[in-house]
């Protein structure tokens, strides 16, 4: 018995008369065709949207964007690779028409369309929305680091570059003490002319460099920045993820019903201090809800954005971090002292009261401190609970936000085991499946536009797999 033989290359027809026989009725690029046929380019912000009457013919803004959303949903986001499936993926042939676009028009779209691609998204959660495949009663808000187009050798800070300065002054000190011993030396003459030409040299270069290091940290100091990057001006560094060396913070609220991404931005803050009422309240107006819980972890614990959260309808869910002084030597945490709300005092763990006398002023932030000198001077526990002659314990003046979010995680001990699964899956989708741990584009506004078409495609897939192809197609057709 033979082997399965193909056709001859030819004949006439080796391929099928139709391309269409080639696109399976279930292939997600008829569900992109009809998603994006059924959009107003013109409405979220497409430029040429509509053609002019006269001039050169260009490509209808429909045709590249499908391009982009097959390539993100496919993992190809390069302009060049695009192009290239544009000649050899039938898919691609069917989903444009036979359209090539070279690379350059491909790029051009993705960087002239920038503040498109997040209304984009939004249409699609709105979809979504619409097919109720939102739970719309939690979500969880995170935040991750990804790798910009910036290494960490173009990466300065003010103390890397005035390290950098003292540095060049010791070697150029250093060359110069050399220098002079060169020039003093009788013997072999012409090693010592040779040396010393060498040295000038590097005299020379080190100069420049440190008047070049001694411009970037002028303009580092006047511009009020903590960091520069050459590269990429508006990378930074993240400090708390070396992997990632120089990057940006992506931040998402993703929906606990099926961790499908409702909200999400990117900044280059190396904290997630701050966004977390931003974020979630964003959410809550996406998904139409008057109320909405949100959980977070411990790097989104700060008063004033907990507070702001129940101004906008956010109920939040952020474990309090076990830090400062007191709990780095193993004395008694704060949670252990009491408080009394009807008295105003606490009550440590001694049973001895601690009443307010002092109170401070710092960007807004009221501290009031309580305290009782008398009663820690003669306590048995002082060895447990300080080092000095008292213990104090200092209270924001909003802090009864944070007790009542303290009870709200204590009956619903499991919501941060949630936030774990729930916000972690498209993370990991990201970054792990979808390749996309670093960005291709640089500058805020482009890493913005880049990461909405990620969250679209990490959505797209999820709806996929929960509903189908068939049920997408009848929604947008409806």
């Amino acid at each position: 018995m033979g082997y399965i033989e193909g056709h001859s290359r030819d004949q006439m027809l080796l391929l099928p008369a139709s391309v269409d026989d080639y696109v399976a009725a279930d292939n997600p690029v008829r569900f992109i065709a009809a998603f994006v046929d059924d959009l107003d380019l013109d409405e979220l912000g497409f430029g040429r949207s509509r053609p002019k009457a006269t001039g050169r013919p260009g490509y209808d803004p429909a045709d590249l964007l499908k391009l982009y959303l097959y390539g993100y949903l496919n993992r190809v986001r390069s302009s060049r690779c695009l192009a290239a499936e544009t000649a050899r993926n039938l898919e691609v042939i069917w989903l444009l028409g036979g359209l090539r676009p070279d690379f350059r028009t491909i790029a051009d779209f993705r960087r002239a369309n920038r503040a498109a691609f997040k209304p984009l998204f939004r249409s699609f959660v709105l979809l979504c929305r619409r097919l109720d495949l939102f739970g719309r009663e939690l979500v969880a808000v995170d935040g991750t680091r990804l790798k910009a187009v910036n290494s960490r050798k173009r990466n300065f800070t003010r103390q890397k570059l005035a390290g950098w300065i003292k540095l060049a002054d010791e070697r150029i000190e250093e060359y110069l003490a050399r220098l002079d011993l060169a020039d003093r030396a009788e013997a072999e003459a012409e090693g010592a002319a040779r040396r010393a030409a060498v040295l000038t040299a590097k005299i020379a270069r080190m100069r420049e460099r440190r008047e070049l290091h001694s411009a970037m940290l002028a303009d580092l100091v006047a511009s009020g920045e903590s960091q520069m990057s050459l590269t990429d001006p508006d990378a930074r560094g993240m400090a708390t993820q070396p992997k990632v060396g120089v990057g940006y913070n992506a931040q998402v609220a993703v929906d606990a019903r099926h961790k499908l991404i409702v909200e999400q931005y990117v900044t280059n803050s190396g904290s997630d201090l701050g966004f977390l009422a931003q974020t979630a309240s964003a959410a809550r107006e996406v998904l139409g809800v008057e109320q909405i819980d949100a959980v977070a972890d411990k790097g989104y614990y700060k008063g004033e954005d907990i507070a702001a959260c129940e101004d906008v309808g956010v109920i939040p869910y952020v474990v309090r971090p076990q830090r400062g002084p007191a709990i780095n030597e193993g004395y008694f945490a704060k949670d252990e002292f009491r408080y009394d709300a009807r008295e105003d005092r606490y009550t440590c763990p001694g049973g001895q009261r601690l009443d307010p006398y002092s109170r401070s002023q710092k960007n807004g932030h009221v501290t009031i401190r309580y305290a009782n000198m008398r009663a820690c001077r003669d306590c048995a526990l002082k060895p447990q609970c300080a080092s000095g002659t008292r213990r104090s314990i200092d209270r924001w003046e909003n802090e009864a936000v944070l007790e009542r979010m303290a009870e709200r995680l204590d009956a619903r001990p499991d919501i941060i085991d949630r936030r774990r699964e729930t916000v972690e899956h498209p993370f990991g989708t990201i970054k792990q499946w979808m390749n996309q741990g670093a960005f291709l584009m640089r500058g805020l506004a482009n890493v913005n536009a880049e990461f909405s078409l990620t969250a679209l495609a990490y959505n797209l897939r999820r709806a996929i797999n929960i509903l189908g192809i068939p049920a997408l197609l009848r929604a947008v057709q409806a």
